[in-house]
């Protein structure tokens, strides 16, 4: 496996990192800790999870895995920070208060005695990005953290971020874990462009399209367990399953099967080799799903390909809205 350069740093990272999204809910724990395993085993050695994801259940499943296995430290693990956690004021955002506390909450879960990507789930516009970069400043020199990231910020807050910590001489984002597959590529017009010049790794989240490029929902059918399932009618991923998208993912599909491989293996190759991109996060449910995804390590997107994706849905458009969940994004697609 060739792996990558996790942005301007030394750590080199697996091409496809392993998200935890689903461990603990609705994949079973014996389950997500034997997809942890095959993972492991097939050399990936990026795991990625955060505090909220089933209420910390992932990051507690993925801590005891990795110390069954004993190779927490042939794992680069990341986590993120944000989201609520409690009922108080200040069980959620990235204030230094809630920051600390989390931090600490989460190594406890993990089982470890330090975070080596710990990362801003989402930007809070309401708070001066130098509270939070102070605050994880501290956790880096406390060496609870290694490096720090953000998920799904704008590009000027990222850079913004860039600049305050050169201003101040505090750690610097390493990364950005934003939305990015075929179906919405509004990140190719400033992010990408960005986290090149600065040097950046870039993790894009949801690859697949939440399964829409796998296929999973082909002539309108919402399959049982599926995410448009668990989250029902009218939901933020619901309304990414829109007719323009489904038309894409047919397109995909019969590009894939004229080359021997599945729909979910081209979108998430694509995804993989585009310019700028370090590690598309993968988020098995089922361990049929990550053989799937790991065959894909092994393969390389060719130009032609690329050219024929690009006709579906051409570079910086957008058929589907996957930063609809994003309180900065002002813009929705239908």
């Amino acid at each position: 496996m060739e792996y990558r350069t996790l942005g301007r740093t030394g750590v080199r990272v697996s091409p496809l990192c392993l998200g935890a999204m689903n461990f603990g809910g609705p994949t079973p724990e014996a389950d997500s800790i034997a997809i942890i395993d095959a993972a492991l085993d097939a050399g990936i050695n990026f795991i990625d999870t955060a505090n909220v994801y089933n209420g910390g259940e992932s990051e507690r499943i993925v801590g005891e895995a990795l110390a069954r296995d004993g190779k927490r430290q042939q794992v680069v693990l990341a986590t993120k920070v944000h989201g609520e956690m409690g009922t108080g004021p200040n069980d959620r955002g990235n204030s230094r208060y809630h920051i600390m506390k989390a931090c600490e909450d989460s190594l406890r879960r993990l089982r470890t005695d330090h975070i080596d990507l710990y990362q801003m789930h989402r930007p809070a516009l309401d708070i001066p990005q130098d509270e939070t970069l102070r605050a994880l400043d501290d956790l880096v020199r406390q060496g609870k953290v290694r490096y720090i990231g953000c998920s799904t910020f704008p590009a000027w807050m990222v850079m913004e971020a860039l600049a305050t910590s050169e201003r101040y001489n505090l750690a610097r984002f390493i990364s950005e874990q934003p939305p990015y597959n075929l179906l919405d590529r509004r990140i190719e017009n400033e992010l990408i462009p960005l986290a090149q010049r600065y040097g950046m790794g870039l993790l894009p989240w949801s690859p697949l399209a939440g399964g829409i490029l796998a296929g999973r929902y082909a002539s309108g059918a919402v399959p049982e367990g599926s995410r448009a399932a668990r989250m029902g009618a009218g939901s933020l991923f619901d309304q990414r399953r829109t007719p323009r998208a489904m038309a894409a993912a047919e397109r995909v599909a019969a590009l894939a099967t004229e080359r021997g491989i599945t729909s979910s293996q081209l979108a998430l190759l694509w995804c993989k080799d585009q310019p700028g991109v370090t590690a598309p996060i993968i988020g098995p449910r089922t361990m049929e799903h990550l053989r799937d995804n790991l065959a894909v390590l092994d393969m390389a997107l060719s130009e032609e390909d690329g050219r024929a994706l690009d006709e579906i849905n051409g570079p910086g458009n957008v058929l589907s809205d996957f930063h609809n969940s994003n309180p900065w994004m002002k813009a929705r697609i239908t």
